[in-house]
């Protein structure tokens, strides 16, 4: 059996590009037969917002994207993400690490990721033997690195082809647990989808990067055997470019859906971004599955401009 996850994130509202990338994922699950998890990821609890995973869980029902199992939340699940993270310093895959952001950033053989982040020097790579170490040498919490040194990571995307990644020297030792011990997102995805059997992640591909990350972590737990399939999607942007959000206008799928807007318009206007040509508005998401090739969807990101344009237009209230 294939499993997939639906997994949004209470630290902000399901916006329309959101929707696309689930709608995607939702449509090659029913295709094939996948089983679809629905997975709650609410480990960053200070940028949490109070009702998010609700309101979300509404506008996908709302859409007709259903699943088969959860929801769940990450935040019943901090033991496995810990037990995890122990298992990965006893075995010297990981170390604790005192730096600040502020001094990675400073420090002058920090180069920077694709992702606009300072790559990690090592500073602390095999200096302290423990947390309580570092803690004692620092006086402060140590967070846990893994350690990419000499570490290389080839996989096939579904979507995007072959990839490299020379991790250590394109990503750095990435952070898996905080200094108040939460779990970090690279690490708790890992956990999450190997004990849930997730065999296909589709995701947007401002998430490629974390795929090298995630691989060596299922390497270093003694998990080769569950790494997923990956497919990463080319997002839905605004019109400067940068990753549809707050700053382009309100986009949330709600914000349509209390103003009226029939799901229908939202529909056909995701499939249009699909690359489905429809000659009417669908009911449901459902009646997108016959016609959803993954060949189709546009090998470009998405520009919507909420403000303007005829893709805004069609999706004005029947009041206007």
């Amino acid at each position: 059996m294939r499993i997939t996850r639906l997994a949004p994130s209470p630290t902000g509202a399901l916006h329309l590009g959101n929707a696309r990338t689930f709608l995607i994922n939702w449509l090659l699950a029913r295709q094939n037969g996948w089983r679809i998890i629905l997975r709650i990821e609410d480990l960053d609890g200070p940028r949490n917002k109070r009702g998010a995973a609700e309101l979300a869980i509404q506008d996908l029902q709302w859409l007709g994207i259903d699943w088969d199992e959860g929801p769940i939340r990450q935040s019943s699940r901090l033991d496995h993400y810990r037990a995890a993270v122990e298992k990965l310093l006893r075995s010297g895959a990981a170390y604790p690490c005192v730096c600040t952001r502020k001094e990675v950033d400073a420090a002058a053989s920090a180069p920077h990721a694709d992702d606009g982040a300072s790559i990690y020097p090592g500073t602390c790579r095999g200096k302290f033997k423990s947390r309580e170490e570092a803690r004692a040498a620092r006086a402060r919490e140590a967070a846990v690195r893994f350690n990419t040194q000499n570490a290389t990571v080839d996989f096939a995307d579904t979507f995007c082809g072959p990839r490299h990644f020379d991790v250590e020297h394109q990503l750095g030792d990435f952070v898996i647990a905080k200094g108040d011990a939460t779990p970090a997102y690279q690490l708790a995805v890992v956990v999450d989808d190997a004990d849930m059997n997730v065999t296909d992640v589709v995701r947007g591909d401002d998430l490629i990067d974390s795929t090298p990350r995630q691989i060596l972590l299922y390497r270093a737990l003694g998990l080769v055997n569950r790494i997923p399939s990956y497919t990463h999607l080319p997002l839905v942007v605004g019109t400067d470019g940068r990753r549809l959000a707050k700053r382009h206008g309100d986009t949330r799928v709600s914000t349509y859906r209390q103003a009226g807007v029939p799901a229908g318009k939202i529909l056909a206007l995701l499939a249009k971004w699909c690359g489905i040509e429809l000659t009417r508005d669908p009911e449901k998401a459902a009646d997108l599955a016959e016609q959803f090739s993954l060949d189709r969807v546009p090998r470009k990101p998405i520009v919507f401009d909420p403000a303007g344009g005829a893709d805004a237009a069609a999706l004005q209230s029947p009041a206007g």
